[in-house]
């Protein structure tokens, strides 16, 4: 499948910060703030959910790189959008821009590197050295 036809692709997702996703329960700090890793696992999830019925049915796509900035803290309650951005394909590398809001301020952004795989021929390579 060609997935340059992707590119410009861009989808949202929206999370309730919870107290589950905050620093002090994930380890990442000690205050009741939306986790870093929380807002990371948001942004791959936002891209994920943006190509997953598109890229073929069996695929899926990991990600292989994350490089984000955590700009303001958020507490429990907010409510956080995620938008992603296709803006470069390279075979089966697909590279998205994300930026996390706060209602209109922009509490973190940055790029996210996903792969698209088959699957079953991914799970059976895990494990095996």
């Amino acid at each position: 499948m060609d997935y340059e036809m992707l590119k410009g692709l861009h989808h949202s997702e929206m999370l309730k910060v919870e107290h589950k996703d905050t620093a002090a329960v994930y380890g990442s700090g000690s205050l009741e703030v939306f986790a870093t890793p929380a807002m990371i696992a948001l942004m791959e999830k936002t891209c994920l959910e943006s190509v997953n019925d598109k890229i073929g049915e069996g695929n899926t796509t990991v990600g292989i790189a994350v490089n984000i900035k955590h700009l303001k803290a958020s507490p429990v309650g907010s409510m956080i959008r995620c938008d992603a951005t296709l803006v470069e394909v390279d075979r089966k590398r697909l590279v998205f821009e994300v930026k996390c809001f706060e209602g209109e301020t922009l509490v973190g952004e940055g790029i996210h590197e996903r792969f698209v795989v088959d699957s079953e021929k991914f799970m059976g390579k895990v494990g095996n050295s």
